[in-house]
């Protein structure tokens, strides 16, 4: 795999199009999604829909908990040395095949669409409701 630079915003991430497989470091949560307990992130509900998408399109996906599965964060190197620069800072942290995609931040499915060189479908929101047909 190449490893020309893709833009992404500011920053410079390797290309990764073409790959198949993303590896998540999560910092601990209560559970392997962070999707539990009386008060949830909604952004981490969207990031599980958004990788349940991506498997659906045939992405592998694995997911690591800092608090669940220590031994993935010591055994990946990319991922000591980025908590050896920026602490806890630098989680969550994505790997596509083995090369940092993304740190500190959970990206949208746009951003993780782009790197796997899916297209995500358009869809009308707001447009139909269950009262669109005078059924309310």
């Amino acid at each position: 795999m190449s490893e020309t630079p893709i833009h992404f915003g500011r920053k410079t991430q390797p290309s990764v199009v073409g790959s198949r497989k993303l590896e998540v470091f999560d910092p601990a949560m209560c559970c392997s999604s962070g999707v539990c307990g009386p008060e949830v992130d909604p952004r981490l509900v969207q990031f599980a829909a958004d990788l349940a998408w991506l498997k659906s399109e045939g992405v592998a996906v694995e997911r690591h908990n800092l608090s669940q599965d220590p031994a993935s964060f010591v055994g990946q190197a990319s991922v000591q040395k980025a908590l050896t620069q920026d602490g806890e800072a630098a989680l969550p942290l994505l790997l596509v095949s083995g090369s940092v995609a993304s740190k500190g931040r959970y990206p949208g499915r746009s951003e993780l669409a782009t790197w796997f060189g899916l297209t995500v479908p358009q869809t009308a929101v707001g447009t139909e409701s269950c009262c669109s047909d005078g059924g309310c």
